[in-house]
This record gives C-alpha cells, sequence and structure tokens, in this order.
C-alpha cells in the first residue's frame, strides 16, 4: 500500500469517527424513547413510586412498584383519592403546599397506609405540572420508601437521649436527696409530737413537689419522641429544661439566666425542641470547667424566634465550626457526637434554623431560630 493510500485510509478513519461524536448513540437512549419492551421492564422492577393525581387527589396513574412499597395492586388505586393514604397531618400538609399553583418540585416526608395498615415513612419529591394536551392541572410524583432510614435516626435520638439521661442523673440525685433530707426530719418531728403540724405539711408537700417536678423531666427524656407540633409557650418549655438541668449546673458552679418574653410562641412539637435545648443548654454547662453562667436570651425577629444561649466557657476554634453538626465528631472526650446533629435535624424539621457562633471575647453561642407560626 503507497503514500497515498494509507492517507486515504486514515482520512476515511478519521471521518467515521467524528459522525460517531457528532451523534453518539446514548442520545438515542432518553427515557421518553426506549422501546415500550424496557419501559415495561422498569414499570415492574422499580421500587420509587410514581404517582400522577388530579388537583383533587384521584389517582390518575400509579406505578406498578407500589406493590413493593404498599402491598396494592396499581389497579386497586386508581380512582381514589390518594388522601385517603395519609396521616390527617400529611393530609393538610398537601392540601396546604398545592393548593396554589407553583412550579417548584417540593420534597416532603409523608407517612402512608400500606396495605396491612401500618403506616410507614416515603419521601416524596411532589410538583404542580400543567398538561396542555388536555388543558389540566396535574399533581405528579416521585415517591420512595425511607422506613429503614427513620428507624436507624430514632435509633440514634434514643441512644442520644439514654445517654443524656445518664449523664444527668448525678445531678438530679443530688437535687433530689436534698428536698428528701428535709422530709425526713419533719417527719422526725412529728413524730416527737411537735406543734405547727399544718406549717410542716405545707413544707413537705412543696418538698415533694419539687421532687415530683424534677423526676418527671428526667422521665420526659427517656420516651420516644412525639410529632405533634402546635403552638407552644416558648418560656414555659424553656423552665422546664433548666428545671432538669439546674442541679446538674449547680454541681460543677454554673448558673444560668433566662430572659424571654412570656408571651413568645413557637409552632413545635413540645418532646422535640425540648430534646434540643437539653442537649444545647447541657453542652453550654460542660464547657465551663471552672464554673460560670450560661445565658438563655430570646427575640422575636420578622416571623420568627430566636434564642440563644451564651456560655462563658473557652469558645469553639474556628477551624472546626463547620464540623459540630456532623455525625460522630464530638469535642468530649466521653461524647458520642450525635447530639448536636440530632438537635440540628430537628431544628430544620421545624423550618428553622440553628446557628453557631464564637464569641468575640470568650465562650459560644448557638442559636436556635425557629418559625412563630405554623408552617408545613
Amino acid at each position: 500500500m503507497d503514500s497515498e493510500e494509507r492517507n486515504n485510509e486514515t482520512n476515511i478513519h478519521l471521518t467515521h469517527t467524528m459522525e460517531l461524536n457528532d451523534h453518539h448513540p446514548a442520545t438515542d437512549y432518553l427515557l421518553t424513547r426506549l422501546p415500550d419492551s424496557m419501559l415495561e421492564w422498569i414499570e415492574n422492577n422499580g421500587y420509587d413510586l410514581i404517582t400522577v393525581c388530579n388537583l383533587d387527589g384521584r389517582v390518575l396513574y400509579i406505578s406498578k412498584s407500589v406493590y413493593h412499597m404498599l402491598g396494592y395492586k396499581a389497579e386497586e388505586l386508581i380512582g381514589i383519592s390518594v388522601l385517603e393514604l395519609l396521616s390527617p397531618y400529611d393530609q393538610s400538609l398537601l392540601k396546604s403546599k398545592f393548593s396554589q399553583y407553583s412550579a417548584d418540585s417540593q420534597k416532603v416526608h409523608l407517612s402512608i397506609r400500606n396495605k396491612e395498615g401500618k403506616y410507614i415513612w416515603a419521601e416524596s419529591v411532589i410538583g404542580r405540572l400543567r398538561d396542555e394536551e388536555h388543558a389540566a392541572d396535574l399533581v405528579v410524583s416521585v415517591t420512595k420508601d425511607i422506613q429503614d432510614k427513620k428507624e436507624a435516626e430514632e435509633m440514634m435520638i434514643r441512644s442520644e437521649k439514654m445517654s443524656v439521661a445518664g449523664q444527668l442523673a448525678a445531678g438530679v440525685a443530688h437535687e433530689i436527696r436534698n428536698p428528701l433530707t428535709s422530709i425526713k426530719e419533719f417527719l422526725q418531728l412529728l413524730q416527737a409530737g411537735i406543734d405547727r403540724k399544718e406549717e410542716y405539711y405545707k413544707i413537705m408537700v412543696d418538698e415533694i413537689e419539687k421532687i415530683e417536678t424534677i423526676t418527671s423531666e428526667l422521665l420526659f427524656i427517656s420516651k420516644p419522641m412525639t410529632d405533634d407540633k402546635k403552638m407552644e409557650m416558648i418560656s414555659e418549655l424553656l423552665n422546664d429544661v433548666i428545671v432538669l438541668l439546674r442541679s446538674q449546673a449547680k454541681l460543677k458552679n454554673v448558673d444560668i439566666y433566662m430572659d424571654l418574653d412570656k408571651e413568645q410562641c413557637v409552632f413545635c412539637d413540645r418532646s422535640q425542641i425540648k430534646q434540643v435545648f437539653i442537649n444545647l443548654i447541657k453542652n453550654a454547662v460542660e464547657a465551663m470547667k471552672d464554673g460560670g453562667s450560661v445565658f438563655v436570651h430570646g427575640r422575636t425577629n420578622k416571623g420568627s424566634i430566636e434564642i440563644d444561649i451564651v456560655d462563658e466557657g473557652p469558645g469553639i476554634p474556628e477551624n472546626i465550626l463547620h464540623k459540630l453538626k456532623e455525625p460522630f465528631f464530638t469535642t468530649k472526650k466521653d461524647g458520642t457526637g450525635l447530639g448536636l446533629m440530632i438537635s440540628n435535624q430537628i431544628v430544620e424539621k421545624h423550618h428553622g434554623r440553628l446557628e453557631i457562633y464564637r464569641n468575640p471575647e470568650k465562650g459560644s453561642t448557638f442559636r436556635v431560630i425557629l418559625p412563630t407560626k405554623q408552617e408545613y
């Protein structure tokens, strides 16, 4: 083969390669262009649930993957209201989100009832779209089962709650021993036949109520968290937390001060937000090895309330501030590294934010920002 023939062959090869690059085979395999046999395979074997509903919530289309997730056959659900499968809270949530047209897709966590009547957690990406061909607005969703993920999260939260309860036990025992000692002394006086019995009875009742308050808050920590949001008085909620933590603070020579407007309310789940403040105030107390003060300030700002927990400890180094919300990252020798991560998750689920600052002079500030009105 002479030089000219070799050049011609090379040019033909290059031209063929350029044609392939201009029309890569992968461009033929958009989902809308897949052969019916492939689409049917995806339909039968996919685990993400695809649903199309009208604005009344009636199911117009649901993928066969509903059998894997909920145990229903697709044809059983055509024409029903999808709201029938959701908890009452989630029904209100969806009605609120899609009452007005929005081109933005939204991600929501829903509790969906399967064929056995058990509710499972699912994550849905939902959009309201316009079908121009039929001149109709439709709600389209892609949903995946996150039950295992939710159960793992709840196990971590329970583990952290029990860890916190154990750490507070010494302070609580000390706080309970004082009123028990008083009650014992008054009972001995009464046995001796001393007068002024009514006055002593009243003092003993007060001491018993102190014990009851402290033990109730300690038991509260170990209970599973609920998911029951309503308007709560933030000052009452924080006062309960401080009652529980003040005994531990005394052991460490730390004073806790609160400055809040009694009328400030937030839309929240009481048990979850209490857990957040237990974690944050406890961290603030433990940050001060040589004693000091923790200040809890609150202020309302444009539809939200900001609660600052300020300590007088050494402060958090700037280079690790961004790591504090990561799982299992901790600066404490005996810490789990879950408290701040869980607190951050709870605040975000309440449509709020957790911000962390190093104070200019000393100590740190943990700021919880929560909406003052109901938000779906």
